[in-house]
């Protein structure tokens, strides 16, 4: 209508280019809200703020009704509007008022200052870097690459972290000169200065009083009902990630109670019936009536997928579970631009069974020497060697391995790293042996003293510690990296009600044993993580689904790299290829590859960390030489 188009021609004389003296921003837009008058970037009254944002702002309808009862006047509906007013009324305290998963940077052009913040959390990744007194940044490596003026190469250090955390934890990336803005953080650049200062950090300090288990349950249910809700405001066609444990369950659950006409879920199935969920989705899809789609996802396919990935994957990272995700991802889109998921609910309510393993060991080693290394141990040992990474035998002997780290830190670590430091050693070619000497867990130690406690109210906080730096390295850095990387290479938004920053304090201030109830028969079996989630959901969900085990999002890599994927595995950790690259020691790889073909052990994570590397470089250069491919990225 003839209102609409004027408000079009407005907003359109509002728009630059994002360029001025010294300063240039530009954003590539997935439109999820006000898909007319919402193009990026936007500006205060007086044009002398500009903001660019990557992500959303889920109170951005309660912040707006603030701001213009204080004056502000609006061209949009979108959220990335309130960016340079709230800079207007707050300065940088203004990431405070936020709640969403976001980038953005603000350019106060009066003051000439930048600033630029990611979410508490780290939903949305953010990488910068100094090159010839410039300050270069974006959403991805890649957007910083196609710089004329960025010059780097691998970082060794950067590589060690790699393979035991399976991914480059921030601030590092896998480029020397490259790096991750950590979650919860902000860059300010003023007067020639960058300044990193932290915005946000979990409290686990306990509440007082402590709530009963029904009186914290009952507050997780409105917190999940409201932070559900918040994220269902969406423009575009909306689903959910179901894979039928209690996580994605419950966000489906509360998303089909906000909905007027049932909501669309998606699962991805395997062929090995070892793997597949999909007959659980498909349990709780009936039981909420849910609009309900699935795949499946075969050897053939990962295959295939993979040079896909490693196309666009600028960091490698080698969680395999990066394959279904980007699957899952690329057959969502073909039906909704919005999905939300269940990432994040393992990290803050503990529900993963490395809390599990460090609880049993101070429990294991009370135990008389003879029976644990005469008996347990070796009996253990004389187990099978496991095909894949499930299953009691590799859980068994997972854990026996766990025990010869004495350090409690390193030791978590080990659970999902490929090499440890003593592996890396035997790993690297000698050349590189004497520049990779530094105590790789340093950055998490350095991490777990920013863990606050009360020790007058809980001294027994080890769990929460490992939790808490699973947030800061796993779950920022490798989950919801992967997540973001799968879902934008197919323009798809997933979002994640569990990593509302009220949710991530709500479970910080609840006792350890509301997460990882131990004091009960049922610890020895691994069903008492996520207690006061259970006990939330218990009266929504299925008591199948409330007390059903914890499965990870893991793929068959073990056979499938004997079978379908060898040709390529075999190809890229070929001896030749490994020698001319100067980093790994090809004798000891091609041992691995070998044992694992014939089943002497099972090196299915060392070998799929050094597959991912593979092909990382053969996509985005080698050790000595930067790849300068230039493609889009967000912002």
């Amino acid at each position: 209508n003839k209102g609409d188009r004027n408000r079009n021609r407005q907003v359109k004389r509002r728009r630059l280019s994002g360029v001025a003296n010294g300063i240039a921003l530009g954003v590539r837009r997935l439109a999820v809200i006000d898909l007319v008058t919402g193009d990026q970037p936007f500006f205060d009254e007086t044009r002398s703020t500009v903001a660019v944002l990557n992500g959303e702002i889920y109170n951005f309808r309660e912040l707006r009704t603030d701001l213009e009862k204080r004056g502000h006047k609006f061209f949009s509906r979108t959220d990335t509007e309130v960016l340079p007013h709230l800079y207007e009324e707050y300065g940088v305290k203004m990431v405070e008022k936020l709640n969403g998963m976001f980038a953005f940077a603000v350019w106060d052009s009066v003051c000439r200052r930048l600033f630029i913040a990611r979410d508490r959390l780290g939903q949305k990744p953010l990488y910068y870097g100094k090159f010839n007194n410039q300050l270069i940044f974006g959403s991805e490596i890649k957007a910083l690459l196609s710089h004329p003026n960025v010059r780097t190469s691998l970082d060794i250090e950067a590589l060690r972290e790699y393979l035991v955390f399976d991914c480059v934890p921030a601030p590092r990336s896998i480029y020397e000169g490259i790096s991750k803005l950590p979650a919860g953080h902000s860059l300010v650049v003023e007067n020639g200065e960058v300044r990193i200062e932290s915005h946000w950090t979990l409290n686990h300090h306990k509440r007082s009083p402590i709530p009963s288990i029904d009186e914290a349950a009952e507050e997780l249910r409105w917190l999940l009902d409201d932070a559900t809700r918040m994220r269902l405001v969406s423009d575009v066609p909306l689903g959910v990630l179901l894979s039928g444990g209690i996580d994605s369950s419950t966000i489906a659950a509360f998303a089909e109670m906000h909905s007027a006409q049932s909501i669309k879920t998606f699962c991805i199935g395997f062929e090995e019936s070892g793997f597949d969920e999909s007959s659980s989705a498909r349990h709780v899809a009936e039981f909420l009536g849910t609009d309900h789609s699935e795949e499946c996802l075969s050897a053939e396919h990962c295959a295939n997928l993979l040079p896909e990935i490693a196309g666009w994957l600028d960091e490698p990272m080698s969680d395999p579970s990066m394959v279904p995700m980007f699957f899952l991802s690329r057959f969502v889109r073909s039906e909704v631009t919005v999905a939300l998921g269940g990432d994040g609910a393992d990290e803050l309510f503990g529900g993963y069974p490395s809390y599990y393993a460090g609880k049993l060991i101070e429990r294991y080693l009370k135990l008389p020497h003879f029976i644990r290394k005469n008996v347990i141990e070796n009996f253990i040992k004389g187990l099978p060697t496991p095909r894949e990474d499930i299953g009691l035998s590799f859980i068994a002997k997972r854990f026996v391995r766990a025990l010869e780290i004495t350090d409690p830190l390193a030791r978590h670590f080990s659970y999902f790293g490929s090499f440890s430091p003593d592996e890396q050693e035997s790993l690297f070619a000698p050349a590189l042996r004497s520049q990779t000497y530094s105590d790789v867990c340093h950055p998490a130690r350095n991490l777990s003293n920013l863990c606050h406690f009360d020790t007058t109210t809980d001294t027994d906080n080890m769990v929460e510690i490992m939790q808490f730096l699973d947030m800061k390295v796993y779950l920022a850095e490798d989950i919801l990296t992967k997540v973001d990387r799968s879902s934008m290479a197919v323009s798809l938004e997933v979002r994640s009600p569990f990593l509302d920053s009220r949710i991530a304090e709500f479970a910080a201030a609840l006792p350890r044993n509301y997460k990882l109830k131990c004091d009960t028969m049922k610890f020895a079996f691994g069903k008492t993580g996520k207690y006061v989630l259970k006990k939330a959901m218990e009266p929504i969900l299925p008591a199948s689904v409330v007390n059903r085990m914890k499965r990870g999002f893991v793929i068959p890599t073990g056979s499938w790299i004997k079978g379908a994927m060898n040709p390529l595995v075999r190809e890229l950790l070929a001896p030749d290829r490994i020698k001319k690259q100067a980093l790994f020691d090809p004798q000891y790889v091609e041992r691995l590859l070998t044992e694992h073909e014939t089943s002497t052990a099972n090196h299915a994570k060392k070998l799929w960390s050094l597959l991912v590397f593979q092909l990382w470089t053969e996509n985005w250069g080698t050790a000595n030489q930067r790849t300068s491919l230039s493609t889009g990225t967000n912002f």
